[in-house]
């Protein structure tokens, strides 16, 4: 009998031990490790954030779903990898710390034979001061955080209406951040609600983002083929700005914000200020913050992970320069160099670098997006990960299977305001994720998978694709015939 251990029940996670339960018999068991009780379809909090939907049509019990396909289940925080044993232990384990009702810090280990790291991120409001929920800022990250902005927009819009004018400000909140897109999806669907609601004349609203140029999305832009055409990214993503008379900051890094004022500084290194009445900005990410050690109990911690706490896999470390960065950078098997039985996928692997071209400022400030690792590849990398979990379990040690996010295509729809008559939705499409120079000298991409529409039908896509991926994660009939 083995052990598959999973960590996180995010999209990597509840995708790897879904497929790992579909695929392993009973006589092996299936382990998930989450801090919280409940699974979140995070793409649609955007829409929670706005009013738009409650935030039980986005979130779900993991345990009873559990409990009926026989995954062990328990509601608690990884605290340290522990991957040779020890005195007590013959196999790798896991302490865990338990985040449930009653027994709240608790702690104990789980024995693995197999690892699988989806811990996600640690959403890093503490790396600007003043940013975030327990600051003055709201988030969409969560569906509590998402719940929380609606309930201030809502206090917003009171006073549009009231005749007042407010500034509001969506983007990110430090020079690190990535998921841009989710900055970008917010942006239009408040500018969407305040023209519902017939307020939008008295509300400035900004785009404040840590990319050098809109459209970078922090994967270096992209180019675009249409209609025998060629465009990019950063045409695209202007025109829907000066449509709906949106002003973007650009460059930008929040050094602090205090009651109504943002702080930041960009790219020339000058320092700035905007005031504002609302603002939505991203946090940055870290790693699940946990500790490793070996069998005599010395930390590793360091060797296992990079320095933002993720854990290091099969990429090229040593790239150096943003010249020699090559497309072969980057991980295949997701498997970690030091055990063969430990594996990281999603938000957890830690990237060989930036998409995006790094940028410091004069003052020494980075002010580049890191690069994306959620939603569809997050989901791609999990299934890549558990089919070779499975194969080593039933005897087939080698060849690994891959999924390099420099072979990877992804689709990328941004509601950009949800009504089924009203609504519109920008659709990106590329392919790969990482761009590949040597295979596309012109753009790093295939003309043929990168595109960009924006329109009402994407928006009936995105509802689609809500509908469909609740489905998938509720494990309903013939669930995993949806590709991830």
């Amino acid at each position: 009998m083995a052990t598959v251990l999973i960590l996180g029940a995010g999209i990597a996670g509840h995708t790897a031990a879904m497929h790992a339960r579909r695929l392993l018999g009973r006589k092996h068991e299936v382990v998930v490790v989450s801090p919280s009780a409940n699974w979140n379809w995070v793409p649609s909090n955007i829409w929670v954030g706005v009013g738009k939907m409650a935030v039980e049509k986005v979130t779900f019990p993991l345990e009873p779903l559990y409990r009926r396909k026989r995954i062990e289940f328990h509601q608690a925080m990884a605290v340290s990898i522990h991957p040779e044993g020890d005195a007590e232990h013959e196999r790798g384990f896991v302490t865990i710390r338990s985040t449930m009702v009653g027994t709240k810090g608790k702690e104990s280990q789980i024995e693995y034979d197999y690892l699988i790291n989806c811990t996600g991120p640690k959403l890093n409001f503490e790396a600007t001061e003043g940013l975030g929920p327990s600051g003055y800022t709201v988030s969409v990250c969560t569906a509590p955080h998402a719940v929380e902005a609606a309930e201030q927009l809502e206090k917003a819009i009171e006073r549009l209406k009231a005749g007042e004018e407010l500034r509001f400000v969506v983007g990110t909140g430090h020079g690190t951040c990535t998921c841009e897109g989710a900055a970008f999806e917010y942006t239009f669907n408040l500018d969407h609600v305040m023209r519902e609601a017939g307020v939008r004349d008295k509300a400035e609203l900004i785009y404040l983002t840590n990319e050098a140029e809109l459209g970078d999305f922090g994967v270096g832009g992209l180019t675009f083929a249409q209609q025998g055409f060629q465009t990019t990214s950063k045409l695209w993503t202007e025109s829907l700005f000066r449509e709906r008379n949106v002003r973007a900051i650009t460059g930008a890094h929040c050094t602090e914000i205090v009651p109504g004022v943002i702080h930041y500084e960009q790219l020339d290194g000058i320092v700035r200020e905007v005031d504002f009445d609302f603002a939505m900005l991203l946090p940055p990410f870290r790693g699940a913050g946990m500790a490793v050690y070996d069998r005599e109990g010395n930390d590793i911690t360091e060797t296992m992970n990079n320095p933002a706490g993720f854990m290091k896999v099969d990429a090229n470390y040593q790239a150096g320069a943003y010249e020699q960065w090559s497309a072969d950078d980057w991980p295949k098997t997701y498997q970690t160099p030091l055990y063969d039985n430990i594996f990281a996928a999603g938000i957890a692997f830690a990237p060989p670098h930036q998409i995006s071209q790094p940028r410091v400022t004069p003052r020494g400030t980075v002010i580049t997006p890191a690069p994306p690792r959620t939603g569809m590849p997050s989901g791609i990398i999990a299934k890549s990960v558990v089919l070779t979990v499975v194969d080593r379990i039933n005897g087939k040690a080698k060849p690994a299977h891959e999924a390099s996010m420099t072979k990877m295509g992804a689709a990328c729809i941004a509601s950009a305001g949800m009504s089924f008559t009203g609504g519109s939705a920008a659709s990106m499409t590329m392919h790969p994720v990482v761009p590949d120079f040597k295979a596309y000298p012109v753009s790093g991409r295939d003309l043929r998978g990168t595109s960009g529409e924006i329109g009402l039908a994407g928006h009936w896509m995105k509802h689609v694709l809500h509908h469909l991926f609740i489905y998938k994660a509720k494990a309903r009939p013939f669930w995993w015939i949806i590709p991830e």
